[in-house]
Protein backbone atom coordinates (compact mmCIF):
# COMPACT_ATOMS: atom_id res chain seq x y z
CA UNK A 1 0.00 0.00 0.00
CA UNK A 2 1.20 3.64 -0.71
CA UNK A 3 1.43 6.19 2.31
CA UNK A 4 0.84 9.45 1.88
CA UNK A 5 2.91 13.00 3.36
CA UNK A 6 1.20 13.52 6.07
CA UNK A 7 0.30 17.13 4.14
CA UNK A 8 -1.25 15.25 1.29
CA UNK A 9 -3.16 12.59 3.54
CA UNK A 10 -4.39 15.78 5.55
CA UNK A 11 -5.05 17.33 1.75
CA UNK A 12 -7.07 14.32 0.88
CA UNK A 13 -9.07 14.19 4.16
CA UNK A 14 -10.38 17.71 4.16
CA UNK A 15 -12.63 16.43 1.31
CA UNK A 16 -11.79 19.63 -1.08
CA UNK A 17 -8.26 19.20 -3.00
CA UNK A 18 -5.94 21.04 -4.94
CA UNK A 19 -4.13 18.19 -6.85
CA UNK A 20 -3.29 18.04 -10.26
CA UNK A 21 -0.69 15.14 -12.17
CA UNK A 22 2.84 16.18 -13.28
CA UNK A 23 4.96 14.02 -15.82
CA UNK A 24 8.67 13.62 -15.92
CA UNK A 25 10.08 12.94 -18.76
CA UNK A 26 13.59 11.97 -19.68
CA UNK A 27 14.53 11.08 -22.91
CA UNK A 28 17.51 8.73 -23.91
CA UNK A 29 19.79 11.63 -25.22
CA UNK A 30 19.50 13.37 -21.61
CA UNK A 31 16.83 16.03 -22.36
CA UNK A 32 14.28 16.02 -19.56
CA UNK A 33 10.81 17.61 -19.93
CA UNK A 34 7.91 18.50 -17.48
CA UNK A 35 4.39 18.45 -17.96
CA UNK A 36 1.19 19.35 -16.22
CA UNK A 37 -2.81 18.68 -15.91
CA UNK A 38 -3.02 21.70 -14.33
CA UNK A 39 -3.51 25.32 -15.57
CA UNK A 40 -0.34 27.37 -14.56
CA UNK A 41 3.29 26.37 -14.98
CA UNK A 42 4.44 24.54 -11.86
CA UNK A 43 8.22 24.00 -10.73
CA UNK A 44 10.16 21.97 -8.66
CA UNK A 45 13.03 19.39 -8.55
CA UNK A 46 14.86 21.38 -11.14
CA UNK A 47 12.21 21.22 -13.95
CA UNK A 48 9.40 23.65 -15.03
CA UNK A 49 6.36 21.22 -15.49
CA UNK A 50 4.04 23.10 -18.48
CA UNK A 51 0.56 23.94 -18.75
CA UNK A 52 -1.54 24.41 -21.38
CA UNK A 53 0.10 21.51 -24.07
CA UNK A 54 -2.99 19.72 -23.89
CA UNK A 55 -1.34 16.72 -21.97
CA UNK A 56 -3.88 14.85 -19.61
CA UNK A 57 -3.79 11.71 -18.17
CA UNK A 58 -6.19 8.94 -19.84
CA UNK A 59 -6.52 5.05 -18.91
CA UNK A 60 -4.90 3.98 -15.60
CA UNK A 61 -4.33 -0.24 -14.88
CA UNK A 62 -2.70 -1.33 -11.98
CA UNK A 63 -2.41 -5.42 -10.95
CA UNK A 64 -0.85 -7.24 -8.04
CA UNK A 65 1.97 -9.60 -8.67
CA UNK A 66 4.42 -8.88 -11.60
CA UNK A 67 1.70 -7.88 -13.90
CA UNK A 68 2.90 -4.70 -15.74
CA UNK A 69 1.01 -1.72 -14.66
CA UNK A 70 0.34 0.63 -17.77
CA UNK A 71 -0.63 4.38 -17.96
CA UNK A 72 -1.89 6.42 -20.49
CA UNK A 73 -1.36 9.85 -21.12
CA UNK A 74 -2.52 11.90 -24.51
CA UNK A 75 -2.52 15.55 -25.81
CA UNK A 76 -1.47 17.78 -28.64
CA UNK A 77 1.62 17.61 -30.73
CA UNK A 78 3.73 20.79 -29.94
CA UNK A 79 6.21 22.27 -31.57
CA UNK A 80 7.35 24.16 -28.09
CA UNK A 81 7.45 20.64 -26.43
CA UNK A 82 6.69 16.96 -28.18
CA UNK A 83 7.45 17.87 -31.86
CA UNK A 84 6.05 14.86 -34.53
CA UNK A 85 9.22 14.80 -35.87
CA UNK A 86 10.74 14.02 -32.72
CA UNK A 87 8.49 10.86 -32.03
CA UNK A 88 8.71 9.88 -35.68
CA UNK A 89 12.78 9.90 -35.55
CA UNK A 90 12.57 7.71 -31.94
CA UNK A 91 14.02 10.09 -29.45
CA UNK A 92 11.05 9.87 -27.50
CA UNK A 93 11.33 5.58 -27.60
CA UNK A 94 11.62 4.16 -24.00
CA UNK A 95 12.37 7.82 -22.21
CA UNK A 96 12.04 7.65 -18.49
CA UNK A 97 9.10 8.80 -17.18
CA UNK A 98 8.28 9.90 -13.66
CA UNK A 99 3.94 10.57 -12.48
CA UNK A 100 3.86 13.00 -9.75
CA UNK A 101 0.55 14.10 -7.46
CA UNK A 102 1.02 17.55 -6.81
CA UNK A 103 -0.87 20.18 -4.56
CA UNK A 104 -0.39 22.99 -6.77
CA UNK A 105 -0.94 25.16 -3.94
CA UNK A 106 2.50 23.88 -2.72
CA UNK A 107 4.46 21.62 -4.65
CA UNK A 108 6.53 20.53 -1.86
CA UNK A 109 3.27 18.13 -1.04
CA UNK A 110 3.76 15.47 -3.58
CA UNK A 111 4.03 12.00 -3.91
CA UNK A 112 5.71 9.81 -6.78
CA UNK A 113 2.79 8.09 -7.68
CA UNK A 114 4.90 5.92 -10.05
CA UNK A 115 7.50 5.35 -12.23
CA UNK A 116 8.45 3.50 -15.84
CA UNK A 117 9.13 4.13 -19.53
CA UNK A 118 7.77 5.40 -22.34
CA UNK A 119 6.01 2.73 -24.40
CA UNK A 120 4.06 2.76 -27.75
CA UNK A 121 3.29 5.95 -29.32
CA UNK A 122 0.20 6.74 -31.10
CA UNK A 123 0.14 9.62 -33.61
CA UNK A 124 -2.74 11.23 -35.13
CA UNK A 125 -2.72 14.20 -37.37
CA UNK A 126 -3.06 16.79 -34.56
CA UNK A 127 -3.17 14.35 -31.15
CA UNK A 128 -1.00 11.68 -29.82
CA UNK A 129 -1.34 8.55 -26.91
CA UNK A 130 1.58 7.30 -25.27
CA UNK A 131 1.61 4.60 -23.29
CA UNK A 132 3.95 4.34 -19.49
CA UNK A 133 4.76 1.08 -18.88
CA UNK A 134 5.89 0.06 -15.17
CA UNK A 135 9.42 -0.68 -14.20
CA UNK A 136 8.32 -4.74 -14.18
CA UNK A 137 7.72 -4.64 -17.86
CA UNK A 138 12.07 -5.20 -17.85
CA UNK A 139 11.28 -8.34 -16.62
CA UNK A 140 9.89 -9.53 -19.53
CA UNK A 141 13.21 -8.71 -21.47
CA UNK A 142 16.04 -10.97 -21.94
CA UNK A 143 19.07 -10.49 -20.00
CA UNK A 144 22.17 -12.09 -19.99
CA UNK A 145 24.52 -14.28 -22.04
CA UNK A 146 23.09 -17.52 -24.25
CA UNK A 147 24.87 -19.91 -25.74
CA UNK A 148 25.09 -19.74 -29.63
CA UNK A 149 27.90 -19.52 -32.48
CA UNK A 150 27.44 -15.55 -33.11
CA UNK A 151 28.69 -12.94 -30.44
CA UNK A 152 26.07 -11.66 -28.28
CA UNK A 153 27.99 -8.31 -27.50
CA UNK A 154 27.10 -5.37 -29.07
CA UNK A 155 30.07 -4.23 -30.96
CA UNK A 156 32.64 -1.52 -29.38
CA UNK A 157 30.47 -2.12 -25.78
CA UNK A 158 32.52 -2.48 -22.96
CA UNK A 159 32.25 -6.75 -23.45
CA UNK A 160 33.05 -6.01 -27.05
CA UNK A 161 36.21 -3.64 -26.49
CA UNK A 162 36.42 -3.01 -29.98
CA UNK A 163 37.56 0.83 -30.34
CA UNK A 164 34.31 2.85 -32.64
CA UNK A 165 36.63 6.10 -33.06
CA UNK A 166 39.19 4.50 -34.26
CA UNK A 167 39.27 6.20 -37.66
CA UNK A 168 39.47 3.32 -39.96
CA UNK A 169 36.30 1.86 -38.30
CA UNK A 170 34.30 5.53 -38.03
CA UNK A 171 33.72 7.18 -41.59
CA UNK A 172 31.62 10.34 -42.34
CA UNK A 173 29.50 11.47 -45.68
CA UNK A 174 26.85 13.47 -47.43
CA UNK A 175 24.08 12.36 -49.70
CA UNK A 176 24.51 12.55 -53.00
CA UNK A 177 21.09 10.96 -53.97
CA UNK A 178 18.79 8.54 -51.79
CA UNK A 179 15.82 6.45 -53.29
CA UNK A 180 12.83 5.42 -51.39
CA UNK A 181 14.49 6.99 -48.38
CA UNK A 182 16.57 3.58 -47.75
CA UNK A 183 18.92 3.12 -50.80
CA UNK A 184 21.78 5.80 -50.83
CA UNK A 185 24.22 7.47 -52.68
CA UNK A 186 27.32 9.09 -50.58
CA UNK A 187 30.27 10.90 -50.76
CA UNK A 188 33.03 10.75 -48.23
CA UNK A 189 33.42 6.09 -47.86
CA UNK A 190 36.11 6.14 -51.11
CA UNK A 191 38.84 5.41 -48.60
CA UNK A 192 36.95 2.15 -47.04
CA UNK A 193 36.48 -1.16 -48.28
CA UNK A 194 33.22 -2.23 -49.26
CA UNK A 195 31.27 -4.50 -46.91
CA UNK A 196 32.95 -2.83 -44.05
CA UNK A 197 30.22 -0.78 -42.87
CA UNK A 198 27.15 -3.48 -43.36
CA UNK A 199 25.62 -4.28 -40.27
CA UNK A 200 27.09 -0.86 -38.58
CA UNK A 201 25.04 2.14 -37.42
CA UNK A 202 24.57 5.47 -39.37
CA UNK A 203 23.68 8.71 -37.47
CA UNK A 204 22.60 11.39 -39.30
CA UNK A 205 24.30 14.54 -38.38
CA UNK A 206 22.29 17.09 -40.52
CA UNK A 207 19.32 17.18 -42.28
CA UNK A 208 15.62 16.63 -41.02
CA UNK A 209 16.54 12.99 -39.89
CA UNK A 210 18.99 14.63 -37.53
CA UNK A 211 19.89 12.63 -33.95
CA UNK A 212 18.30 9.56 -35.57
CA UNK A 213 20.19 6.18 -35.54
CA UNK A 214 19.70 3.32 -37.76
CA UNK A 215 21.34 0.03 -38.59
CA UNK A 216 22.92 -0.72 -42.31
CA UNK A 217 22.00 -3.83 -44.07
CA UNK A 218 24.71 -3.20 -47.00
CA UNK A 219 28.14 -1.42 -48.07
CA UNK A 220 28.83 -1.09 -51.15
CA UNK A 221 32.18 1.55 -52.48
CA UNK A 222 29.25 4.36 -52.36
CA UNK A 223 25.99 2.94 -51.68
CA UNK A 224 24.55 2.52 -48.39
CA UNK A 225 21.26 0.26 -47.61
CA UNK A 226 19.16 1.14 -44.37
CA UNK A 227 17.66 -1.74 -42.51
CA UNK A 228 14.29 0.53 -42.72
CA UNK A 229 13.43 3.56 -44.42
CA UNK A 230 14.47 6.99 -42.69
CA UNK A 231 11.87 8.83 -40.75
CA UNK A 232 12.05 11.99 -42.57
CA UNK A 233 12.61 12.70 -46.37
CA UNK A 234 16.17 11.88 -47.15
CA UNK A 235 17.92 14.37 -49.95
CA UNK A 236 21.17 15.43 -50.81
CA UNK A 237 23.34 17.18 -48.57
CA UNK A 238 22.32 15.11 -45.30
CA UNK A 239 25.20 14.32 -43.90
CA UNK A 240 26.14 11.56 -41.36
CA UNK A 241 28.38 9.68 -39.19
CA UNK A 242 28.98 5.51 -39.66
CA UNK A 243 30.32 3.20 -37.59
CA UNK A 244 32.09 -0.47 -38.75
CA UNK A 245 29.85 -3.44 -38.72
CA UNK A 246 30.03 -7.02 -37.86
CA UNK A 247 28.28 -9.95 -38.58
CA UNK A 248 28.88 -11.18 -35.21
CA UNK A 249 30.77 -14.49 -36.02
CA UNK A 250 34.49 -15.92 -34.97
CA UNK A 251 36.29 -15.40 -38.11
CA UNK A 252 34.75 -11.67 -38.90
CA UNK A 253 35.58 -11.18 -34.95
CA UNK A 254 39.63 -12.77 -35.96
CA UNK A 255 40.19 -11.01 -39.38
CA UNK A 256 38.43 -7.70 -39.30
CA UNK A 257 39.25 -6.67 -35.90
CA UNK A 258 41.69 -9.18 -34.12
CA UNK A 259 39.46 -9.38 -31.29
CA UNK A 260 38.63 -13.36 -31.01
CA UNK A 261 40.09 -13.25 -27.58
CA UNK A 262 36.76 -11.28 -26.83
CA UNK A 263 34.38 -13.17 -28.93
CA UNK A 264 31.38 -13.85 -26.49
CA UNK A 265 29.84 -16.67 -28.75
CA UNK A 266 30.30 -20.70 -28.79
CA UNK A 267 31.38 -21.36 -32.35
CA UNK A 268 32.32 -24.50 -32.30
CA UNK A 269 28.72 -25.43 -30.50
CA UNK A 270 26.62 -28.31 -32.50
CA UNK A 271 24.05 -27.02 -34.31
CA UNK A 272 20.85 -29.41 -35.76
CA UNK A 273 23.23 -30.32 -38.16
CA UNK A 274 24.93 -32.67 -35.88
CA UNK A 275 21.77 -33.15 -33.21
CA UNK A 276 19.78 -34.97 -36.82
CA UNK A 277 22.78 -36.26 -38.10
CA UNK A 278 23.69 -39.66 -38.05
CA UNK A 279 27.16 -42.35 -37.52
CA UNK A 280 28.14 -43.42 -40.89
CA UNK A 281 31.17 -45.96 -41.81
CA UNK A 282 33.34 -43.59 -43.76
CA UNK A 283 33.62 -41.20 -41.01
CA UNK A 284 35.81 -41.41 -37.65
CA UNK A 285 33.43 -41.87 -34.74
CA UNK A 286 35.53 -42.16 -31.84
CA UNK A 287 33.95 -39.20 -29.92
CA UNK A 288 36.65 -37.05 -30.71
CA UNK A 289 36.24 -33.23 -31.26
CA UNK A 290 35.64 -31.98 -34.96
CA UNK A 291 37.93 -29.47 -34.53
CA UNK A 292 41.31 -30.65 -34.23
Amino acid sequence: MMALPAGLAALVASGVTTLCHCWRFQRRDGLVLGFTDHDRDLVFGGVTYQAETGFTAAETESSLGLAVDTDEVSGAVSADAIADADIALGLWDDADVEVWIVDWTQVDNRLLERAGSLGEVTRGDLAYEAEIRGLVHRLNQDEGSTYQRQCDAVLGDARCGVDLTNPARRGAGTVLGASDDRLLVVSGLAGFASDLFTHGVLAWTAGANKGARVELRGHAGDRLVLWRRAARPVVAGDAFVVTAGCARTFDMCRSRFGNGANFRGFPHIPGNDFALGIAKKSEVNDGSSFFR
